[in-house]
């Protein structure tokens, strides 16, 4: 289901590519559903009756009236990935993001939180045999110290992720290398939260004396504001990413910031809210948040 929040005179979209209930204990090896089971406040939009976690997989546009970005860009088609369930997709990503009114085309400008394989998938789509950029008449931002990490990891060339979906925007010229607190359009700006990877990033928005964060994966799921220490097995810094987080949770806490999760499944934004010492919960007003 496609979602859609104000932020001013800023609207922001959710275009799904997958949802998905379980499964995620390789993302998060301490949520078991009986350690999560004691946190209510989960069900039933991020965590079913057993315990069992709610995820999802989704692209953010961000449209502030003279500009079109998405923020990251799931999975795509056709690619071969080492999980399963991710490996040669075929999904109606597309058409779900023009229905939402935003072909592909129109899109001006690609974000990057960071570049793992589930945020840079529809950066290229496949066209006769070659990996061509999806959105042909953006510009792809991600922070240069992201892409030298990853450029340097993937030295021996053995990273296909880079290889069908970062370098072809390379190639292409499409790509805009940025400062981690670098300013996108007036009203959204980079700010730096590292540990998942070194240059990971999130996404300020605000407008109108309105204001949202988009989280990226410093936060993958609303049971780590409860339990922050359960770090991502993907933190390439679980110390740093630990850091992060609980920064983040402190500073935003019982604020009017909108907190939209890129892995919070529906309704996926709300309001962080302290529960105790070091502990919080995410706090889901339909009427408050869905525009």
């Amino acid at each position: 289901m496609n979602e859609v929040w104000t932020i001013g005179q800023i609207k922001i979209t959710r275009v799904v590519e997958m949802e998905v209930t379980g499964g995620t204990r390789f993302i998060l090896p301490d949520a078991s559903r009986e350690a999560c089971l004691p946190y209510d406040w989960m069900r039933p939009h991020f965590m079913d009756e057993k315990g069992n976690l709610i995820m999802s997989i989704h692209a953010l546009v961000v449209d502030t009236g003279k500009r079109k970005i998405v923020v990251d860009t799931c999975i795509g088609n056709d690619k071969e990935r080492d999980i399963p369930n991710w490996s040669n997709l075929q999904t109606r990503f597309l058409f779900d993001l023009e229905d939402a009114g935003y072909p592909a085309d129109t899109i001006d400008t690609v974000l990057c939180t960071h570049l793992h394989v589930d945020h840079v998938g529809w950066n290229t789509k496949l066209e006769h045999g070659e990996w061509v950029p999806t959105f042909k008449n953006a510009q792809y931002l991600i922070a240069k110290s992201e892409w030298e990490h990853w450029n340097k990891v993937n030295s021996d060339g053995s990273n296909t992720v880079m290889a069908d979906s970062v370098y072809p925007i390379i190639d292409a010229g499409l790509a805009t290398f940025v400062e981690e607190q670098h300013i996108v359009a007036p009203g959204v700006w980079l700010i730096p939260t590292p540990g998942h990877t070194p240059g990971h990033v999130s996404v300020y928005l605000q407008s109108r004396g309105e204001s949202a964060l988009i989280t990226g994966d410093c936060i993958h799921h609303p049971v780590q504001m409860s339990k922050p220490e359960w770090c991502s097995s993907a933190d390439s810094d679980q110390e740093l990413g630990l850091i992060t987080r609980k920064s983040l949770l402190e500073k935003y806490a019982d604020s009017s910031v909108l907190i939209i999760g890129t892995h919070f499944a529906s309704p996926t934004a709300g309001y962080v809210k302290k529960q105790g010492e070091n502990e919080y919960r995410l706090d889901v007003n339909l009427k408050q948040v869905q525009a």
